[in-house]
């Protein structure tokens, strides 16, 4: 039955999607958390405010520092994606990482 494995072929490559869809979404959230928890941090041993601190590294022009530092969670989020055989997830994961760090360099060299 040709039409059924055909069928059989689009379903699979629809859940592919979606689940690196969902990883994508996950590692992006995760790259925000990060990114806000590394903000805190400097404005803590700083002594200053949070819009303050994104504020001086944004006219500094060392803003692609905060993207990379903050995508250094999507290290755990893939490894736990990888632990739990959710390879697919896991490629999210490193889509959005790398999408991170080619808009870092863009950053730093544009």
């Amino acid at each position: 039955m040709p039409g059924t494995f055909n069928k059989a072929l689009l379903i699979n490559k629809k859940y592919i999607k979606k689940e690196i869809l969902k990883g994508f979404v996950i590692g992006l959230l995760s790259s925000g958390i990060g990114l806000i928890m590394c903000v805190f941090a400097i404005a803590s041993i700083k002594n200053l405010d949070f819009s303050q601190v994104f504020t001086l590294y944004f006219e500094a022009g060392n803003l692609w520092m905060l993207m990379s530092l903050g995508a250094l969670p999507n290290l755990g989020v893939f490894f736990l994606f990888i632990k739990q055989n959710n390879d697919y997830r896991a490629r999210g994961v490193v889509m959005i990482t790398m999408l991170i760090a080619i808009s870092s360099y863009l950053i730093y060299f544009f």
